[in-house]
């Protein structure tokens, strides 16, 4: 069974930076569109940025060009780089893979079971 491990959240003040991981377990993580989703508090989860099945990445816009996401395979971990944070971005992160190749961002589906996520916060 899949298993996606988050860490790197944190509390951090707007034009912030922070660094998250993700560690995934199995061979899934080779070849899956793994991607970074987050849920603020009353909203509906939403995937931000993630690795197509052709290897090239997706953002939302709301994250575009501030957010990247990076990969080590050995590691079987993605990383989301976040940089000029905003209150907005506010949310649990937590990562995945999307079995329909991280195509269409506000039509995924999650692989496998969420894990506990990692909390971010911006304010000051």
């Amino acid at each position: 069974q899949v298993q996606f491990v988050e860490s790197g959240g944190g509390l951090v003040q707007p034009g912030g930076s922070l660094r998250l991981s993700c560690a995934a377990s199995g061979s899934i993580f080779a070849v899956a569109a793994m991607g970074w989703y987050r849920q603020a508090p009353g909203k509906q989860r939403e995937m931000v940025a993630t690795f197509t099945s052709a290897g090239s990445t997706n953002y939302a816009d709301s994250v575009k060009g501030r957010f990247t996401i990076s990969r080590d395979n050995a590691k079987n971990t993605v990383y989301l780089q976040m940089k000029s944070l905003k209150p907005e971005d506010t949310a649990v992160y937590y990562c995945n893979a999307d079995v329909h190749g991280g195509y269409v961002l506000a039509g995924y589906t999650a692989f496998g079971s969420w894990g506990q996520g990692t909390q971010v916060t911006v304010s000051s």
